[in-house]
């Protein structure tokens, strides 16, 4: 391993106990203002559901593009809480039975099999709706901010996001996709949250219309590496190193890229989506340092 990326990783564990530290406060709170009772197996299931390790990606870009354009850190910290509540949330319901049926998740029992199918769906429900919880009532953002916070990871979650994609997911077992249909698929299931992260931070900065465009486009670039770098290791790592099931997209006849075009072009693949995104953070200069680590992180990483 280099030095840089060594180093990167520091940085990433320590902004994911900053985060954890975050999300347990948030789910550790007594009834706020407005609630009746927060029943506490619900509570439990879904502090459970966060906290169970994970590299904390993409709250780590909501942080490290807020940071690289001025904006406060703690208000990015809980912007990136929200965010890693949504992934969250998505990740109890892909593994429930009627999903993809797992029993693993981050090397530990998923949420439906800890508890129960009907707590872990409330568990993800709550988590959900949660996230907007954190963003409304976050201070050191104005309130148009907080308006193009909602709003952005609303669309980056559902119909034409993420939901969007996991429907079009189920729908690859019955029928595989073609090309397009695969690399649509993608960037609305897993992509579109890594596209908001990066945006989320522009927007916590109160940056320009400029800014945010070009770090929405970097987000999608990594996004795809993210999800190749996905296939690949779905098909080269074991269970035990990736804390998940892996193999199940090739038992379930589901199209990737990778078995499209084989290994070769998608390491090559890899290598061109990492090369686009740092071009487009060229202009920020040594700013940029650790996104450019992130970019190279996402398609070298081992689990």
């Amino acid at each position: 391993m280099n030095a840089h990326l060594k180093t990167f990783e520091s940085r990433l564990a320590a902004n994911a106990r900053e985060i954890e530290g975050v999300l347990d406060a948030l789910l550790s709170q007594q009834v706020l203002d407005d609630e009746i009772a927060r029943p506490e197996n619900l509570r439990s299931a879904m502090h459970y559901a966060v906290l169970n390790g994970g590299k904390r990606l993409r709250p780590f870009l909501v942080v490290e593009t807020a940071t690289m354009l001025g904006g406060d850190r703690d208000a990015a910290l809980r912007i990136g809480a929200a965010l890693e509540c949504v992934h969250c949330y998505s990740l109890v319901h892909d593994d429930l039975p009627a999903m993809d049926d797992d029993d693993l998740r981050r090397g530990k029992p998923t949420v439906h099999i800890a508890y129960d199918e009907a707590t872990a769906i409330l568990a993800g429900d709550s988590l959900l709706t949660y996230a907007f919880d954190i963003i409304a009532s976050t201070s050191g953002i104005d309130e148009t901010s907080k308006v193009a916070l909602i709003l952005a990871l609303s669309r980056a979650s559902g119909l034409g996001g993420m939901a969007g994609g996991q429907a079009l997911d189920l729908a690859a077992e019955k029928r595989a996709p073609d090309e397009q249909g695969i690399v649509m698929l993608q960037a609305m299931k897993t992509g579109a949250l890594i596209r908001f992260a990066c945006e989320a931070g522009a927007i916590v900065a109160g940056s320009t219309a400029e800014d945010r465009a070009a770090l929405r486009r970097f987000g999608e670039r990594i996004g795809l590496a993210f999800q190749l770098a996905d296939d690949i290791l779905d098909l080269t790592a074991d269970s035990a190193t990736m804390g998940k099931t892996t193999g199940k997209d090739a038992g379930r006849g589901k199209g990737t890229l990778v078995g499209l075009h084989g290994m070769a072009w998608a390491e090559a693949t890899l290598s061109t989506h990492v090369n686009e995104a740092e071009a487009l953070l060229q202009p920020y200069g040594e700013r940029a340092a650790v996104l450019v680590e992130a970019a190279r992180f996402i398609a070298e990483r081992k689990s």
